[in-house]
């Protein structure tokens, strides 16, 4: 399928997202004059009592969907009476759906809380298209270290976000087949010539796909330190040139000549599970122990991260203006900040992603569980991943990385 013809398609999916969900939500009639963000915890929670939530997310793995709805959804159930409803949808479709919405307006959606990332939520906050600063009332907030969270993607979340985990990009790979596995960009480019057709990364604007491209940034043009300050396009085109000679440089050798690219992580998963390529990449520290704890990875996967630094960064959930649930959305958001739930998602068979809790501020059980979890044997260790973290940097900086690499690497 041609680029205009994918533009199309995608377009075309996004109408009809919107239309549906205009249908399906006709008769639904909740008035939505009640701002959640002014009342006591006690009256969000007995509202969000016997109703249902709505919560949008990716939903590219199979391993997070499974926590979702066998282990989040049963326990909501249980503690708080409250139905969880899991919808499957990447957060650009969702955005334009509520978009679309605001424009109407259309004061009534569908949607309750949103797994967002940074640049997305930049757009979202911008357009006007969140509920409010709600994270503060939430009472495992005071878990958090609200530094941690002050920002996403450089955005100001003025609690209109609540922290859900902390992610870092490592890449994972089979021992068994590299022995010396690189240990920065240059060895990789080194280490791709020699062994031509078994490394590759997924295209953008793939999440995953365009986090190494930062990271390929950072490595050939000076580090994060290099666009801390605001975007500008002209400075931008000159700073970022290294990287797209960089990336011409390795492209002969990657999987396939590089002449087409795996469309997204799920599809890179599966070439790296059958061994055509034997690097893969992940924004989940835990994700390689996750898989060969279920027997999809054999025990010589391991990871490793680049000695110019490891992307690392804070994700969150966030509830739209025009949520019919919001009640319930901040019960939701609020359960996943539990220690018990962050507890959970950081097993690697579960998920494997770290928590957001300021382990300090938990009581001395909480403490000890989350000091003795088994992170497994391909696992890095926190200290490793802590020496090489680096911060993103401005969403408009991943806007314009995304749009010269179709420019000037897969022309």
């Amino acid at each position: 399928m041609g680029t205009s013809m994918k533009s199309k398609y995608k377009l075309l999916m996004i109408l009809f997202t919107i239309v549906t969900t205009f249908i399906f939500s006709e008769g639904q009639t909740e008035k939505m004059d009640v701002d959640w963000t002014q009342s006591s915890w006690e009256e969000i929670s007995s509202a969000a009592r016997g109703t249902e939530v709505n919560f949008y997310m990716w939903g590219g793995s199979a391993s997070i969907n499974n926590w979702i709805d066998n282990v989040v959804a049963p326990a909501l159930m249980k503690q708080h009476q409250l139905s969880l409803k899991r919808i499957p949808m990447d957060a650009s479709v969702f955005i334009n759906q509520l978009l679309a919405e605001k424009a109407v307006p259309r004061n009534r959606g569908s949607i309750d809380l949103i797994w967002i990332n940074g640049e997305n939520f930049r757009r979202a906050k911008n357009e006007g298209l969140l509920y409010g600063s709600f994270a503060s009332i939430l009472p495992n907030f005071a878990l958090v270290d609200p530094q941690s969270a002050a920002y996403d993607f450089g955005t100001a979340t003025e609690g209109f976000e609540a922290p859900y985990g902390r992610a870092q990009f490592v890449f994972e790979y089979d021992s068994a087949r590299v022995q010396y596995p690189p240990r920065n960009f240059q060895e990789l480019l080194e280490w791709t010539r020699n062994n031509p057709g078994l490394f590759t990364y997924p295209q953008p604007p793939d999440f995953t796909g365009s986090t190494f491209l930062r990271q390929a940034l950072y490595a050939t043009s000076g580090g994060y330190e290099t666009f801390s300050e605001a975007f500008d396009k002209e400075s931008f085109t000159i700073k970022s040139a290294p990287l797209w000679d960089y990336l011409n440089q390795i492209k002969p050798y990657l999987w396939q000549e590089g002449k087409t690219y795996p469309p997204d992580k799920a599809r890179l998963d599966g070439l790296f599970e059958q061994g055509e390529v034997v690097f893969n990449m992940t924004y989940t520290q835990a994700e390689a122990s996750g898989r060969i704890a279920d027997g999809r990875y054999p025990r010589t996967i391991r990871t490793l991260v680049f000695e110019e630094g490891s992307i690392s960064n804070t994700h969150f959930t966030s509830i739209p203006w025009n949520a019919p649930n919001a009640a319930g959305a901040m019960v939701l958001a609020n359960f996943l900040l539990s220690p018990e739930m962050q507890y959970s998602k950081n097993i690697p068979g579960n998920w494997g992603d770290f928590t957001v809790l300021d382990t300090p501020r938990l009581g001395a059980e909480w403490q000890l569980k989350l000091k003795d979890l088994d992170l497994g044997i391909a696992t890095l260790s926190l200290e490793e991943l802590a020496a090489v973290a680096v911060p993103e940097i401005s969403p408009s900086y991943v806007e314009a990385i995304e749009e010269a690499w179709y420019r000037e690497v897969l022309r």
